[in-house]
């Protein structure tokens, strides 16, 4: 299935790269009944798939060292719904459902999942559950076992489907994070931030590279509200849905620099930096950072090697598209303001697939890119845009 050998037998500490989560299929460390096919494989994840069977459960509920997820699901059970046939998730409802792939990791091995970019955008909170593991999205050294996806759609209906994939899990050996004067050093070798022209720009480094938020742009749109509707989004569909019956455009000139968050709103926003991540690294935008603010900023918050930089550089930086929503109360954020930050990790090895159009990357040269579902909208006039400020 995957012709290629690793280049080295060396067990570096890292994120794994595409090329060893090959050798990890190919030695039986990732199983499936279902054949895994290439395009699954990102430069540093494995996207995963639906199973057959999905559970409407009453509730969410927390893992623990000791809890098997399968009688948690019969405990909760509302509805059983057959994948095999494509199925709308609605909002407001929990569902639980096994991913076709199996684990045997070795027992210096672990992992950490993340939705895929699409599931974020469409505010599709997923996280994965393990066996006896009391932690969402982890999968702890040595695991050997199913894998559970919890999906709590928010805003848009979904259509799912054997074989959909919401997340994806990357493997990592030892300690990958690096720290901020490894990211300097980093960062004084190869720029991880440029300007809107190309230019390297200097990188605000202070637990991680800090992200700020830009709403005074010079393009029409700044910023994407999620509408309510009962319209489905078919996952499977390309650059089919109409933006309009979707999602309100905000312009930067009704906005004139600054946003309201509003409680159970859900938004879109990008980056006032144009970030890099070098093929030898991964980043990660922190999800939640209470000081910061009383919002989420990234569901989605994994960036692949490459992201923005590409094989050797020739990308100047991608910005950054913000999956935003705020707590408990409104919240006024401003043009500039901090809203995140990015902490960056080492790769094992070079990939051999890197972050691009090689691959089938959506979002490579995204500036503020809405869901691949979506057509690409076309706004003539930024003045009859929705304005969502003080």
């Amino acid at each position: 299935m995957f012709g290629k050998t690793p280049r080295t037998t060396r067990r570096e500490a890292g994120i794994l790269p595409s090329q060893e989560i090959e050798g990890l299929i190919r030695n039986g460390k990732i199983r499936s009944p279902v054949e895994i096919s290439d395009d699954q494989i990102q430069p540093a994840s494995l996207d995963l798939r639906l199973a057959e069977k999905a559970h409407r459960v009453v509730a969410s509920f927390l893992p623990s060292d000791d809890s098997l997820i399968g009688p948690k699901i019969r405990d909760l059970q509302l509805e059983e719904i057959d994948l095999n046939q494509p199925t709308v998730l609605q909002p407001g409802s929990v569902y639980i459902a096994r991913v076709v792939e199996f684990l045997d990791l070795p027992p210096d091995m672990g992992g950490k999942a993340n939705p895929k970019s699409t599931t974020g955008r469409l505010d599709l909170f997923t996280r994965l559950l393990t066996e006896h593991q009391p932690t969402f999205e982890v999968v702890p050294n040595g695991y050997s076992g199913e894998l559970y996806v919890e999906i709590f759609p928010r805003t848009f209906p979904v259509v799912v489907k054997t074989g959909t994939k919401l997340n994806q899990l990357r493997f990592f050996r030892g300690d990958t994070q690096s720290s901020d004067e490894q990211l300097r050093k980093l960062a004084q070798k190869r720029p991880i931030v440029f300007e809107n022209g190309g230019s390297p720009n200097k990188p605000v480094i202070r637990q991680g590279l800090r992200v700020s938020l830009d709403l005074s742009s010079n393009d029409e749109v700044v910023a994407y509200k999620a509408k309510k509707t009962n319209i489905p989004i078919d996952l499977s569909k390309l650059a089919a849905y109409s933006v309009a019956e979707f999602w309100e455009p905000l312009s930067a000139q009704a906005l004139k620099g600054k946003l309201v968050l509003k409680p159970d709103e859900f938004y879109l926003l990008a980056s006032k930096e144009k970030i890099g991540v070098p093929p030898d690294c991964a980043a990660e935008m922190e999800s939640y950072d209470p000081s910061i603010g009383e919002f989420t900023v990234h569901y989605a918050g994994f960036f692949d090697p490459g992201f923005g930089f590409g094989d050797n550089g020739e990308v100047k930086g991608t910005n950054a598209v913000l999956e935003v929503r705020a707590h408990e109360l409104p919240i006024l954020l401003e043009d500039g303001r901090e809203v995140g930050r990015l902490i960056y990790y080492k790769m094992a090895e070079r990939p051999d697939k890197i972050y691009g159009a090689g691959i089938g990357s959506s979002y490579q040269q995204q500036r503020l890119a809405l869901p691949k579902q979506f057509k690409i909208p076309a706004i003539a006039n930024p003045s009859l845009l929705a304005s969502t400020h003080i």
